[in-house]
């Protein structure tokens, strides 16, 4: 699986770039296909980084990332 460093993930925001993904515990999603990260934000959380330290104010449960691809791998720092 390819892995991604912050900064190119940081390009994949849907603002820089057309693909909108996260990350989350090492894993790199893509969102793109939900309505709910229309233009690279949903709610107060912008695509292009890592969202684990802030699922815990999220109103669901990890979860919700197994309907997403896993497209990579995030570069351990």
């Amino acid at each position: 699986m390819k892995i991604y460093t912050r900064q190119q993930l940081a390009l994949r925001n849907g603002q820089d770039r057309d693909e909108i993904w996260v990350a989350f515990k090492g894993d790199i999603y893509d969102v793109g296909s939900s309505r709910l990260w229309r233009d690279g934000k949903h709610y107060e959380h912008w695509a292009g980084q890592d969202l684990t330290p802030e699922l815990k104010d999220a109103p669901h449960t990890d979860k919700v990332f197994d309907k997403f691809t896993i497209i990579g791998r995030l570069e351990t720092d």
